[in-house]
């Protein structure tokens, strides 16, 4: 889990895509996002969590500097651990140098071990949030307080559509402001290493319940021009996919300064 990226980029191309991010997080006012995701076994979830607090437990009790990484999983037996990231070279370091010295070689080895026997694909992507799509006016913050659950919406795009499509997005986000909604919501490019070109949507909600009575309330404040504008999205797309998902603070890890 979390191991450098399989297929090494050529010094160049990394030094390309390492400007690009760069130049798009100034510019564009968006963060990049490493995230991890393993594909876990229906039969070892519980194995797979078991190790997995093990590990963050790990980093707490040495206090590791090298990662900072918020989790969630989805109603498929996902795992994604999301870490903010300046730039490419970041995900070209070994990872965890500290963590294999302070816990010893072989107990380091021997929980990775474990785990790597609970899925039979992981993979490495970047996504970047984008701040301006993205509507959360009281502040943007991917863990609100008290709200786990989570729905995953995910617009796949092509080039010839990617204009339009954003222009459909930032006409949804100006709805969304000048109603007033209380409905917040993160919008996330697909950047280095995603299956394809989307943009994904984060919305969170206490439970089922609270996501259903927040959807209800703001359908109700939007009126018609909700359905038009959101019509007129999906009609651009290459496909449209969601996902259930809760966030796992157990799992979820920040060192102390």
């Amino acid at each position: 889990m979390m191991r450098t990226l399989k297929t090494r980029l050529t010094s160049l191309i990394l030094l390309l895509l390492t400007g690009a991010i760069g130049l798009a997080q100034g510019e564009s006012n968006t963060q990049a996002y490493w995230v991890h995701e393993d594909v876990v076994k229906p039969s070892k979830v519980a194995d797979y969590e078991s190790i997995c607090k093990e590990f963050t437990e790990n980093l707490k009790k040495h206090n590791i500097q090298e990662i900072s990484t918020i989790v969630t999983n989805t109603e498929d037996d996902r795992y994604l651990w999301v870490s903010p990231i300046a730039n490419m070279a970041a995900i070209d370091k070994p990872l965890f140098p500290t963590l294999m010295e302070k816990m010893g070689k072989e107990a380091f080895s021997n929980m990775f071990n474990r785990m790597d026997e609970c899925y039979d694909v992981e993979q490495d992507y970047i996504i970047h949030l984008d701040k301006a799509l993205s509507y959360m006016p009281e502040g943007i913050t991917q863990t609100p307080e008290g709200e786990n659950y989570r729905k995953f919406f995910y617009f796949h795009i092509t080039p010839a559509s990617r204009a339009m499509v954003k222009k459909n997005m930032e006409a949804i986000t100006s709805l969304f402001a000048s109603k007033g909604s209380k409905f917040y919501y993160r919008v996330y490019k697909s950047g280095f290493g995603t299956r394809g070109e989307f943009y994904m949507v984060a919305a969170a909600a206490k439970n089922a319940t609270d996501y259903s009575a927040k959807v209800t309330v703001n359908n109700e404040l939007l009126g018609a021009e909700w359905p038009k504008l959101y019509n007129e999205l999906r009609s651009n797309l290459l496909k449209f996919e969601v996902f259930t998902g809760s966030m796992r603070p157990d799992m979820a890890y920040s060192p102390s300064k």
